[in-house]
């Protein structure tokens, strides 16, 4: 079975840049490269991934573009653009040219402005997207999931995907506000959900694969298995657990689906939604 990591990152690391990385991360507080996850990916039987933006500039566009070029495993970029740059039409129709980089992303959990997404210039500038094919990927909280919703509903033919099943609370086993959000944004044909990040959101020293069951069931039967993608959240996971760990949480729970589904969730549904 063809499996593809959706979601990880790479980075050189610097403490201003990556500011976020705080010291209670020192696991993380170094470089991270493909040569570092190529021989993870061989281990756990990984045909490719996709890179994802962690930093908020164009450079960091071109860094993964780069390391796409260089490394066959990479499937596609996740980058970064201004979207609410006046000049954004011409930098959509710039990075057009690169045939890995498939969508962009924006780090609203990091937005003052809980609204944010609202934004007339943030809408303008997403309403661009359809037009060169490129995907959106929504990294928020629970709190953001009904504003999201609103915002989704404004681009109906736009591909959105949320990342890390926008991040529930694992550590007080808190969801009623995370489950009426996200079964209302999954009601969206276009919108998909990353199974991701799990581990971080729970206790890093203490998290037992028994306490994701119940929001793994919920966005299971709110999106369907045709809308979600396996991502390991590398090296980000690696603050609670090693790549194969994170495997196995989605492994031991979509076990007992048919082939046809776990080839959907695995690889198929992470081709189809950027255009592999």
């Amino acid at each position: 079975m063809r499996k593809i990591d959706s979601h990880q990152h790479f980075w050189k690391y610097h403490p201003e840049k990556d500011a976020w990385i705080s010291d209670d991360m020192k696991v993380i507080q170094r470089d991270f490269l493909p040569k570092d996850l190529e021989p993870l990916l061989k281990a756990n039987h990984i045909d490719g991934c996709i890179a994802v933006q962690a930093d908020q500039s164009e450079e960091e566009t071109y860094f993964l573009l780069q390391l796409a070029t260089e490394n066959y495993f990479i499937k596609g970029v996740v980058g970064w653009v201004d979207l609410c740059g006046q000049n954004l039409e011409s930098r959509l129709e710039h990075f057009a040219q690169f045939d890995k980089l498939k969508g962009f992303r924006h780090i609203l959990q990091g937005e003052v402005d809980e609204n944010f997404v609202l934004r007339e210039d943030f809408c303008s500038g997403i309403a661009k997207l359809e037009k060169y094919n490129f995907t959106y990927d929504i990294l928020i909280l629970p709190k953001h999931l009904a504003v999201a919703f609103e915002f989704v509903k404004k681009f109906p033919n736009q591909k959105f995907v949320i990342d890390h099943l926008a991040k529930p609370d694992f550590k007080n086993q808190e969801f009623s506000e995370w489950e009426k959000g996200i079964r209302k944004i999954a009601t969206c044909p276009k919108v998909y959900c990353k199974v991701s990040g799990l581990v971080t959101e729970a206790g890093w020293n203490n998290w037992t694969e028994s306490e994701f069951i119940h929001c793994l069931n919920v966005v299971t039967k709110a999106f369907g298995i045709n809308r979600l993608l396996f991502g390991s959240d590398w090296p980000v996971c690696l603050l609670a657990a090693n790549y194969t760990q994170t495997m196995e949480i989605a492994e031991n729970y979509f076990s007992t689906f048919s082939e046809i589904e776990q080839e959907k969730f695995w690889s198929g549904n992470t081709v189809e939604f950027y255009n592999l």
